[in-house]
C-alpha cells in the first residue's frame, strides 16, 4: 500500500464486521494499512497462561492519517475492542490478541 487513504466503505466494513471471524478482519485491515505488513503484523498461534489460543495483532500508524482513520474505524467495532484489545501505546503502537474462538 502506497499512501491510498482508506474508503468510506473498507472503514463502514471495518466499524460492521463480525464478531465471528476477526482473524479475517486482520488480514483485510493488512492489505489496506499503509506500509503494510511492516506496521500492521499478524503473529502466529500462540497460547496464553489459560490456554486460550490466539493470534498477536499490531497495528502501528506511522503517524499517517489514513492508518489513523482505520484506527477509529477498529475502535468503532465495539465487539472487536471488547474481545481483543491487549494495549495501545504513545506513537500510535496497538496491540489485539486475536482468540480462536467457537461460533
Amino acid at each position: 500500500m502506497d499512501n491510498r487513504y482508506p474508503t468510506d466503505e473498507e472503514l463502514q466494513k471495518i466499524e460492521q464486521w463480525d464478531y465471528s471471524n476477526f482473524e479475517e478482519l486482520a488480514l483485510f485491515i493488512q492489505s489496506i494499512w499503509n506500509w503494510g505488513e511492516d506496521y500492521a503484523r499478524l503473529g502466529p498461534w500462540k497460547e496464553d497462561d489459560h490456554k486460550t489460543n490466539y493470534r498477536e495483532f499490531v497495528l502501528i500508524t506511522g503517524g499517517w492519517s489514513g492508518n489513523e482513520d482505520i484506527l477509529v474505524a477498529l475502535h468503532n467495532n465495539k465487539m472487536f475492542q471488547m474481545m481483543c484489545w491487549y494495549s495501545s501505546h504513545r506513537g500510535g503502537l496497538h496491540i489485539y490478541h486475536i482468540k480462536n474462538i467457537k461460533v
